[in-house]
């Protein structure tokens, strides 16, 4: 059985799910309870919400703390067993980074297997089941810029920011348009040719 509590944080709110074994999920903040309570039975699948064990009132304490900047690091156990062995890995890598350091989807893949799986080290990242615990949102692109997030790029910013690492980040290329941007340019374009025959 994974119990699990949902809770209101200066940050929004929050949930946690905790196995027989400890923490297998937390949702990132977010706007609405009903939010938090999705994104955390995607992390952690089917659990019950109400009272739990002990773990969970530690988890949250330990959460709260760190939103507050009265903690940095978390001493709780983890049940990652959902994960693939790969994936299990790539955590456990994140799991060591000291807080307030940036690292590079390229540097943990040196740690796991070499250079050639950054890409899979982005996806092992991106499933991270326990954010902010395993902090998914230190690693950054290889050229210092902010990368992804499964939580959103304004939720990894105002974690960096928290930790105060966002100003060591160089702003992102301006020369490179996203896709979706150069999609819409082509529409206009191509209205505009409509428009003009």
């Amino acid at each position: 059985m994974v119990h699990a509590t949902i809770f209101r944080s200066s940050w929004g709110w929050i949930g946690i799910a905790e196995s027989d074994t400890g923490i297998c999920g937390v949702s990132l903040p977010r706007e609405t309870r009903r939010q938090a309570e999705r994104s955390l039975r995607k992390a952690a699948g089917p659990i019950e919400i109400g009272r739990g064990p002990g773990g969970l009132r530690r988890a949250r304490a330990q959460l709260m703390l760190y939103l507050s900047g009265r903690r940095r690091t978390f001493s709780l156990p983890l049940d990652v067993r959902r994960g693939t062995p790969f994936q299990r890995r790539v955590w456990l890598v994140l799991q060591r980074l000291p807080y307030a350091s940036l690292r590079s989807y390229r540097w943990v893949a040196s740690r796991v297997g070499g250079p050639r799986y950054a890409r899979a080290v982005g996806n092992a990242v991106g499933a991270n089941p326990i954010p902010i615990i395993i902090p998914c949102h230190r690693i950054v692109a290889h050229d210092v810029t902010l990368g992804g997030f499964s939580g959103g790029l304004a939720m990894k910013r105002r974690l960096l920011a928290h930790e105060g690492t966002l100003s060591q980040l160089r702003p992102a290329s301006r020369g490179r348009r996203r896709p979706e941007a150069d999609g819409r340019q082509r529409r206009r374009s191509s209205v505009r040719k409509a428009k003009s025959a």
